[in-house]
């Protein structure tokens, strides 16, 4: 990733928790993820967030007993995560990289979580090799990523695209639809999603 993409996510910093989705601070949105994501991990793992932002999913997770590591390139990101688990008592560890190429060794997890950060690397099919080399046998890829309507056309990966780049390296690439506005704290009306890979 380049320095003015860096730059860029350390002056979001600040601000990057107000979106309802971001931030996690509306109790009924909060809620929403918890229901979406806890199920998924019933007993405590060793979860690696890439992109983890300022570490909201992170937390979360980390509050139901995981073992959760976190990596941003932002360092901005990194200090808010990291001020964040402080402030919910948890314990995860937050560090500076990118996601582009993790800095973990190879079958070191047991689930690699990112949320709207497959779309924006450079070679999503080469970030994919990269994270599922990091899952011990028996883990779980969980994506979750959208096709987003902007001012200038849109963003993002669709559903369909994904799931066939997934299952380039993975046996199977399972895909829930996220219209519900409770998960994102208002209507929307572009494509989002969940993407778990179990095997």
């Amino acid at each position: 990733m380049t320095e003015s993409v860096r730059q860029f996510w350390d002056e979001q910093a600040a601000t990057f928790d107000d979106e309802p989705d971001h931030g996690l601070r509306d109790p009924a949105v909060r809620q929403a993820w918890a229901e979406l994501l806890l199920p998924l991990l019933p007993e405590p793992r060793q979860v690696t967030d890439l992109g983890c932002g300022t570490g909201t999913l992170s937390v979360l997770l980390a509050e139901a007993g995981h073992d959760v590591r976190g990596l941003d390139l932002a360092d901005e990101m990194v200090a808010a995560a990291r001020r964040k688990a402080a402030a919910a008592g948890v314990t995860a560890e937050f560090r500076q990289g990118d996601a582009a190429e993790p800095p973990y060794e190879d079958a070191s997890t047991d689930v690699v979580l990112a949320r709207h950060v497959l779309w924006a690397m450079p070679d999503p099919g080469e970030a994919l090799r990269r994270w599922t080399r990091l899952l011990r046998p028996g883990g779980m890829l969980i994506l979750v990523e959208g096709r987003w309507r902007t001012g200038e056309g849109s963003a993002g990966i669709a559903a369909g695209e994904c799931a066939l780049l997934v299952r380039e390296h993975r046996g199977e690439a399972v895909v829930r639809l996220l219209p519900e506005p409770v998960y994102w704290g208002k209507e929307i009306d572009d494509e989002r999603y969940l993407l778990v890979s179990a095997r």
